[in-house]
């Protein structure tokens, strides 16, 4: 009997100091933020370390809500950002405690890396020495300015004033000349046919030269 009294004296005793040291309930509410940009960190964890390591996901615009205690330490993590501890005060008056929380962006430095897309030094070599480089300005300029491209710029190209004017003017002439007469044909103009042999001529020889 004597013991049976021993062990529930020790009992209430226990029971009396567990109810002393527990701390009070509080409804830990609020919302994870970038502190640079002010947006909100979705899906940030948050996980109470003074209480079995209890964790907690933040929803996607960043709001949580969970009962902890006074004074216990929570861990506030996520992905990119660093962490941080945050401490529940004691002596809430209104059980519920509301805190905005900012977290920092975490800059990781990472180490340099080289990407070659050869996988030896064989097939690199091979790669440059089949490699076409681009004309520099003195080719590009002799191409421009060849027989050919003159000529085809000068089919595509409009005339200017001065040829119009001359064109006007030469047809103004031949006008004044053919008055009161039909126009001549060229076939029958020994000039032209002489005309007409010598550019096929300078053609040819053009050709050729062109060709060597």
């Amino acid at each position: 009997m004597k013991k049976l009294l021993i062990a529930l004296s020790l009992f209430l005793s226990f029971s009396a100091s567990a109810q002393k040291t527990e701390r009070p309930l509080v409804q830990f509410s609020g919302m994870i933020i970038n502190s640079d940009s002010n947006t909100v960190v979705p899906y940030t964890n948050l996980t109470n370390i003074s209480y079995n390591n209890r964790v907690v996901s933040c929803d996607y615009q960043g709001y949580f809500s969970f009962v902890a205690h006074e004074k216990d330490s929570i861990r506030v993590s996520s992905v990119g950002y660093l962490t941080q501890i945050v401490v529940i005060p004691e002596h809430i008056s209104s059980k519920s405690y509301i805190l905005k929380i900012k977290l920092k962006a975490e800059a990781i430095n990472l180490p340099l890396v080289r990407v070659f897309p050869w996988a030896s030094a064989d097939e690199f070599k091979r790669d440059f020495l089949a490699m076409k480089f681009a004309d520099d300005d003195l080719a590009i300029a002799a191409k421009n300015l060849s027989r050919g491209s003159v000529i085809a710029m000068a089919r595509t190209l409009p005339h200017d004033g001065q040829t119009n004017q001359i064109m006007n003017l030469q047809g103004m002439h031949d006008n004044l000349v053919h008055m009161g007469s039909g126009p001549t044909n060229p076939l029958l103009n020994p000039i032209a046919w002489g005309s007409l042999i010598r550019s096929i001529i300078r053609g040819d020889k053009s050709r050729q030269s062109d060709s060597n």
